[in-house]
């Protein structure tokens, strides 16, 4: 009889690229999903679920990205210390205008598991508001979104 085995992916033999994501009209959400996955190594035929197989992710022009429908002036942003009364809620245009690189990490955050994995994993996000980054010395691959990263 013969025994199958499933192969898992090594830390050592694990071949980590760098890619670079031009937001520019890109969709929030969409653009979130195809870095979550790059991030996670999901694109990969050697993913294994609990070791991290992602690559280096680069977004730039994060100043330009897109939230469809009334998101920009509807959707919020919540925090709370702890404390009773400290409440916050800021205003996705308010938070593109000030902090856009804020905004798409944290949606690009919430799409990776919560545990010291996703944590490891985020830590190969960088995320530029301008059309520069620091990674040139990295020699990035430029990723074109497709369709799935537009509204159309």
């Amino acid at each position: 009889m013969l025994k199958k085995t499933t192969a898992i992916a090594k830390p050592e033999d694990i071949d980590r690229k760098w890619y670079v994501i031009d937001a520019e009209g890109a969709v929030l959400g969409r653009l979130a999903t195809v870095a979550a996955v790059l991030l996670r190594g999901k694109n990969k035929p050697c993913y294994t679920a609990n070791i991290d197989t992602g690559d280096y992710v680069i977004i730039v022009n994060a100043d330009k990205i897109v939230l469809t429908g009334k998101k920009l002036e509807e959707k919020t942003y919540f925090t709370h210390s702890g404390y009773a009364g400290n409440e916050k809620f800021r205003k996705y245009k308010d938070l593109m205008k000030t902090k856009p690189t804020f905004v798409v990490e944290k949606a690009i955050k919430g799409m990776l598991p919560h545990n010291k994995l996703g944590d490891a994993q985020f830590k190969k996000l960088h995320v530029y508001a301008g059309p520069e980054h620091e990674q040139e010395a990295q020699k990035p691959i430029k990723y074109e979104l497709g369709k799935e990263a537009y509204n159309g």
